[in-house]
């Protein structure tokens, strides 16, 4: 009774933050190497907001993720840009 009495509490506290988790796909224009996808994830990387970055390089296409936070696609379009790179589309997920 008390293991799922506790796990039911457990699942309480963790569904509520992923529910506010933001994945965010980019498409991108210009990636051509491996050293692309490193300068596109440490740049990524750096911004406080994001979580998590997958890059593909085959599919031309980043993933981030916001963990508990508003993504600020601005400012992602821009580090993607300053990392000499094209936004192409976003999709919301």
């Amino acid at each position: 009774m008390k293991t799922m009495t506790l796990l039911i509490l457990l699942m309480g506290i963790a569904l509520p933050a992923t529910a506010f988790s933001e994945t965010l796909e980019i498409d991108i224009y210009g990636m051509t190497c491996a050293f692309c996808v490193d300068s596109l994830q440490r740049k990524l990387g750096k911004l406080p907001e994001i979580t998590q970055v997958d890059v593909s390089l085959k599919n031309k296409k980043v993933r981030v993720d916001t963990g508990d936070k508003k993504a600020d696609i601005d400012a992602i379009k821009q580090a993607i840009i300053d990392s000499g790179f094209t936004p192409v589309k976003v999709h919301v997920k």
